[in-house]
């Protein structure tokens, strides 16, 4: 991971709420549809690992993702991810309900996406980030690029940079 910028540490040291697109961000984006019709989709384990380590250190994740899928709800199920909100078609009206639903404030709240859909979002949250292999044009909009593709470790890298800024990393990594 790259060096925090302190700027970038203050924005970070605030959140309380990471909210992640699924596709290109928890995956690489592909979709594999068998022949009857059902979805598989690859996740990482790292980036599971980040989800738990932030959960388990006070700062609540939840998923938005314009699609549906079984898959993206077991997967919630199984990192102990509560807010889990699929098929959403305006994603800052998503976002409006769970920040007045959770009494938080845009500078406590962090994005991660990948693509046009996750624009709004991204220009309204207090720490924006876009994955490396995420459309280059949201690069302008974003505090933070990760150095790892959505999907392969990506989610871990955010999960390390908030946690590193909030002090709590250390604890974590010190047997």
């Amino acid at each position: 991971m790259k060096p925090i910028p302190a700027a970038l540490r203050k924005k970070a040291a605030k959140i309380k709420l990471l909210l992640l697109d699924v596709d290109g961000v928890l995956t690489d984006g592909g979709i594999i549809i068998d022949d009857r019709g059902v979805e598989t989709k690859q996740f990482h384990v790292r980036d599971g690992q980040g989800v738990s380590l932030l959960l388990g250190s006070g700062i609540e994740v939840g998923f938005v993702t314009g699609r549906r899928s079984n898959v993206v709800r077991h997967r919630a199920k199984d990192l102990g991810v509560r807010l889990v909100y699929q098929g959403v078609a305006n994603k800052l009206v998503c976002y409006e309900a769970i920040k007045r639903n959770h009494h938080l404030e845009d500078n406590q709240i962090a994005y991660v996406g990948d693509d046009l859909i996750d624009l709004p979002v991204l220009r309204r949250v207090g720490f924006a980030v876009c994955v490396a292999d995420g459309w280059p044009e949201l690069s302008s909009t974003v505090d933070y690029i990760t150095t790892e593709q959505g999907g392969r470790g990506a989610v871990r890298e955010v999960a390390e940079l908030l946690l590193k800024a909030q002090g709590k990393w250390r604890k974590l990594t010190v047997g």
